[in-house]
């Protein structure tokens, strides 16, 4: 952080700030000051220094796992996003970051329970719509969503794919190309969708 001034206006301001009070919340968009103009590993160590004084402030938290997103840790990603969307799940941008770096990282029934999410707090995004039809009909072709035999029929269950498919390794194996396929087709569109949102915004 000692070439402070190659920064642009707004980072120059947000870490003089920052400077002259270590313990304020300003970390969070300076962070984000940072994640967009490219340095992501100062956005990196800025939001985890301001998280050690702030633990529990959310909008921090999001601001490190923007910046990890871009840096394609999506491990860390969920990790850091896995607690936020529990205790503030009407938050939509933790929960499309969450739902993305599941997918990135195949777990269907994760990213399928975000994007749910999503969907439930913005019914009218016909995108994500689109997405949760299209990871719905994967998951029950993998045999991870299978329907409960209840009074509440339309309830679904989770179903480890590997026991809902025979021990016929030639039918597991094409089972799993397919998963990648569909996967890969969906990861393509989400970055359509981030291109277009970053366009937007």
């Amino acid at each position: 952080m000692d070439n402070k001034h190659s920064f642009s206006p707004l980072i120059y301001d947000y870490l003089k700030k920052y400077q002259e009070d270590p313990t304020s919340r300003i970390f969070a968009p300076l962070a984000e000051a940072y994640r967009k103009a490219g340095l992501l590993d100062e956005a990196i160590e800025i939001a985890r220094e301001g998280l050690r004084v702030h633990p529990n402030f959310v909008g921090g938290r999001v601001a490190l796992a923007r910046a990890l997103f871009e840096k394609k840790q999506y491990e860390e990603v969920v990790n850091e996003l896995s607690i936020v969307v529990r205790e503030v799940p009407d938050n939509l941008v933790a929960q499309r970051l969450l739902a993305e770096s599941s997918l990135m990282l195949g777990r269907l029934s994760d990213a399928l329970g975000a994007f749910k999410m999503l969907l439930y707090f913005n019914p009218g995004d016909i995108e994500t719509g689109r997405v949760v039809q299209e990871l719905e009909a994967q998951a029950y072709e993998d045999g991870m969503l299978v329907l409960r035999k209840d009074p509440a029929p339309q309830k679904m269950m989770i179903k480890s794919a590997r026991d809902a498919i025979s021990g016929d390794e030639q039918l597991l194996k094409s089972q799993h190309i397919a998963r990648i396929e569909v996967l890969q087709d969906l990861l393509m569109r989400i970055e359509r969708y981030r291109v277009q949102a970053r366009a937007a915004g």
